[in-house]
């Protein structure tokens, strides 16, 4: 497995990088994983790296931003240079700027497009012709308020419903080439991102509550999707957005003040 894996020096990025790395190594055969993050991340990111090799797995550490023009091609053409190719893509780089859309502001709104959204785009075009050699596959992280509607998160959750749309597009247009393109729509995850609001026990008590499977996500949990995605066993699912949220996003209504109260008819 060749793959580049963005937002990979913690979350999901890292999970998935290193299941990667285990699924190639019971396979016989050594993963070569390109390991994308911005520069500030270099420590963790060499932390993985050197998670990687223990797993006989050979990375590549690339500082690239994904929300310029040119960082996500960039990186693309280093690892299918390194590695002769490519057979896998995941695009996870993301970022949150919260905030009610009447204050919001405009370059926020463009910095969140700019990583969530358009960065998948440039990483597909740039991998395209690789991807199509291997008829590999290409997978998204979204999100479960790219199809569930969330006050006050200002332009995350329209980055992540146009991401959404943008997968199918790729997946209706690189499907001709070989190439799946799908994406997986996390629920609630403990990372790096979201972990100081489960600093507070309480917090991360309740939100535990919301999940009928009784608990928040790790990043493990969505990063062994993403694999399956990426593997054989998904040879025939392309254009899909698997949400991955532990049914909490469809447990609106099991919620409502006052519903064990309603009579029986």
């Amino acid at each position: 497995m060749r793959a580049l894996v963005t937002g990979a020096a913690s979350g999901i990025g890292r999970a998935t990088s290193l299941r990667l790395a285990r699924d190639a190594r019971a396979a016989g055969k050594p993963g070569k994983i390109a390991i994308v993050d911005v520069a500030p991340a270099k420590a963790a990111l060499d932390a993985v790296a050197e998670e990687l090799r223990k797993l006989d797995a050979e990375p590549l550490a690339i500082h690239a931003d994904m929300g310029t023009a040119d960082g996500p091609g960039r990186a693309v053409g280093d690892a299918a240079a390194r590695f002769g190719g490519l057979d896998g893509l995941v695009s996870n780089a993301g970022i949150n700027r919260p905030g009610a859309l009447l204050t919001f502001k405009v370059e926020d709104w463009d910095a969140l497009f700019n990583v969530n959204t358009r960065a998948t785009w440039l990483l597909a075009k740039a991998a395209h012709d690789a991807l199509a050699a291997a008829r590999g596959a290409i997978v998204i992280t979204a999100s479960m308020s790219g199809s569930n509607a969330h006050a006050n998160l200002g332009a995350y959750a329209p980055s992540k419903a146009a991401v959404i749309m943008l997968m199918r597009v790729l997946a209706q247009e690189f499907g001709r080439d070989g190439i799946r393109v799908n994406s997986v729509s996390p629920g609630m995850v403990r990372t790096g991102m979201t972990e100081k609001a489960y600093q507070d026990e309480q917090v991360a008590k309740d939100r535990a509550a919301l999940v009928p499977l009784g608990r928040v996500a790790a990043p493990e949990d969505i990063a062994d999707v993403v694999a399956f995605l990426l593997g054989p066993d998904a040879r025939y699912v392309n254009g899909h957005d698997l949400v991955v949220d532990g049914a909490v996003s469809g447990n609106f209504l099991g919620r409502l003040p006052g519903i064990s109260k309603i009579p029986r008819g």
